[in-house]
């Protein structure tokens, strides 16, 4: 890949950054469909995230930038113009940046991960589902699983008040699901989901007692790298089948290029 004074720059911020994965999907794009363009890594802290976007603002080559952990929710309040998913979930995990610096937000979490559990034969409607984690991401599956009908989702978190907030807001936009907060975590359900940063360090406790699960049980992770977490190896020794995080991004890839402006058909 060729740089030069006119290569348009897209970013991927983050915190920590060394798992992400948008520069190694992205950048093999641009070269494939011949468009003069790069995606870098920028790790921005969470207390850095407004000086850090005042600048972008300032890049005319930067053209914008994917947003994951633990950056989502805020940055949906430093957008000034975000969709109709992003504004349903207060959180964005994409950024454009027009010519006069606004910065237009969107969403593609909850819809790139039903796509990948489908194209991985995985059906989630009717499905008994536990999800692991409250966060930005979480927030997204978590509509998006109420949206495709699944039997029931009980939501477990470390602090109980935001996994009773997002299963009571969940609830609210999907009157008709059932969405419940998982005081005890029984891991006998159709589908696990890990939506927690667990698993990013080898060292990172379980998520939940792999003891409990069932071989009948799908265990999905969003950590993109470490491909194989943790969770997902030992869900694999005792029989469960498992859908992989990269799957997620995979399947919003064409969302997102096209929310940035990448000429993708």
């Amino acid at each position: 890949m060729a740089i030069s004074g006119k290569t348009a720059v897209y970013g991927v911020i983050a915190d920590p950054i060394g798992h992400v994965r948008g520069p190694t999907i992205f950048n093999p794009l641009f070269e494939k469909l011949g468009f003069d363009a790069a995606m870098v890594p920028f790790h921005v802290s969470a207390a850095s995230l407004p000086r850090a976007v005042a600048g972008f603002r300032a890049i005319e080559s930067l053209k914008g930038w994917l947003v994951t952990n633990p950056h989502k929710f805020a940055m949906f309040h430093l957008c000034d113009q975000v969709d109709a998913s992003g504004t349903r979930l207060q959180a964005v995990n994409v950024v454009r940046r027009e010519a006069d610096g606004r910065l237009i937000g969107s969403n593609y979490d909850g819809a790139g991960f039903i796509t990948g559990l489908r194209h991985d034969g995985i059906e989630p409607t009717g499905m008994d589902v536990l999800m692991l984690g409250a966060g930005g991401a979480a927030r997204a599956i978590a509509f998006a699983l109420a949206e495709a009908g699944v039997k029931r989702l009980s939501i477990a978190n470390r602090t109980h008040t935001s996994a009773a907030a997002l299963a009571e807001i969940t609830r609210k936009f999907f009157p008709d699901a059932k969405v419940e907060v998982a005081d005890a975590i029984a891991a006998d359900q159709d589908l696990i989901v890990n939506t927690t940063s667990a698993g990013l360090k080898p060292e990172d406790p379980l998520p939940l007692d792999a003891t409990q699960l069932r071989s009948g049980t799908i265990v999905a992770d969003i950590i993109m790298n470490p491909e194989m977490t943790r969770l997902l190896t030992l869900a694999k020794e005792r029989g469960c089948r498992i859908h992989l995080g990269r799957h997620m991004l995979d399947s919003q890839l064409p969302l997102l290029a096209r929310h940035l402006g990448v000429p993708i058909s």
